[in-house]
């Protein structure tokens, strides 16, 4: 059994055998969690919080079916996929088959950032192209090619900035962007990216992708007019580029209506290649690429490989099918869209008590809520958004903070 060590002790090797670089959540004060269960963490007193924040263990803390499969798999076998193995199959052919058109062929990893990363590295193999589409605010991981494509990233102080390869559009923010309100503020925004790569072009660069969250998490759970992807996508495969979407934060029926956010944007959105991570494994580190066989095929082509030690292997394989599972069984995604409707509909109603609560926007268990100093000019209300989370905190509720806006 593991030593227990007291909280002051935690604190104090934290600060000496872990960087500065790695964040804890409230650092005057941090949480020490001892177990979890459900929705619920608790810490090394058995005080119990509310976890509204963790977007990782997606069919609730230790699942006993998660748990069960790991455990007997790992007892049974684990290795990489040079062999043969019927896990990785039976996962596969689960994903392939709840996605649309020709996304028909999976690579797995371990993590977001590593399927982001393979992501742009086989679309600048079948397009020959470089270049990188990315939206402001956007973030897609922590590789250095990743933070480079990252927006939310690469403009802090203490980053790089824009490498010649990136270039930004404006996110297409419904509440406070150029287009708030319009009703063809898809259309708008998407024209606003085709002025992007019309631009690019011109000064002689070549688009290999654009890549997207399928809704914005890091910029401020946003949510995209109708009409954006759809458009967008037109204008980028037009200048040649494939097309990503990145579901590491929203996929798997986060969203209740559908399994993939990407697909409230229409039935004619078919993206080229589709990350997906975090809620995978349910706190079991996978990740997956799904693409087209000709997208897939051309990383192959001069016998190049692509061999990952531990994507793929059985243990996590077996995380993967008991989420997936489980989420059917249990009726999940009907689960999200009526706890979301209900909370967004209890919002709505302190917004109409409050003049701080500028904004209510969200779908299923994806939500945000904007704090304003005035409604009229928008002007973020962070030290107030600040002050919430702490005293939720205070009340045993774990809620996060995305500031896009912070001064």
């Amino acid at each position: 059994m593991m030593e227990t060590l007291s909280k002051t002790t935690t604190v104090e090797l934290r600060k000496k055998l872990i960087s500065a670089a790695c964040p804890v959540w409230f650092r005057e004060d941090p949480i020490k969690i001892s177990q979890a269960q459900g929705q619920y963490m608790y810490d090394e007193n058995g005080d119990r919080y509310l976890d509204c924040i963790n977007n990782v263990c997606h069919v609730g803390h230790s699942h006993p079916a998660v748990t069960e499969a790991v455990t007997n798999q790992m007892a049974l076998l684990n290795t990489n996929t040079r062999f043969l193995h019927d896990n990785m199959l039976l996962l596969a052919k689960n994903l392939t088959s709840s996605l649309p058109g020709k996304l028909s062929v999976c690579f797995f990893c371990n993590s977001g950032s590593e399927a982001n990363d393979l992501a742009i590295r086989l679309a600048r193999k079948y397009t020959g192209n470089k270049d990188v589409l990315t939206l402001d605010n956007a973030y897609h991981g922590h590789t250095d090619l990743l933070i480079d494509i990252s927006p939310h990233k690469f403009k802090k102080p203490c980053m790089d900035g824009k490498k010649k390869w990136v270039h930004v559009a404006d996110p297409p923010d419904v509440y406070r962007g150029r287009y708030a309100g319009d009703p063809n503020a898809g259309e708008k925004y998407a024209l606003q990216l085709k002025n992007v790569i019309d631009n690019a072009t011109h000064n002689g660069r070549k688009i290999c992708c654009f890549i997207l969250e399928a809704m914005q998490s890091c910029g401020g759970q946003q949510l995209y007019p109708p009409n954006y992807m759809k458009n967008c996508f037109k204008h980028v495969r037009e200048a040649g580029g494939l097309c990503i979407v990145d579901e590491v934060q929203t996929g798997f029926g986060r969203v209740g209506t559908h399994m993939w956010a990407f697909e409230l944007q229409g039935e004619d959105v078919q993206p080229d290649i589709v990350t997906i991570g975090k809620p995978m494994g349910n706190g079991f580190p996978v990740a997956a690429v799904i693409t087209t066989p000709e997208v897939a095929n051309k990383l192959a082509e001069g016998g190049h490989e692509y061999f990952n030690t531990y994507g793929g292997n059985p243990v996590a394989m077996a995380a993967g099918l008991a989420v997936w599972e489980t989420v059917q069984k249990e009726n999940l995604m009907k689960h999200a869209q009526e706890v979301g409707e209900f909370l967004l509909e209890e919002m709505k109603a302190l917004q109409e008590k409050h003049e701080n609560l500028g904004h209510v926007r969200g779908i299923g268990l994806f939500q945000g809520f904007e704090l304003v100093k005035d409604r009229d000019t928008k002007e973020p209300a962070t030290d107030l958004a600040t002050e919430v989370i702490h005293r939720l905190k205070e009340r045993h509720k774990r809620l996060s903070l995305m500031r896009p806006m912070r001064p």
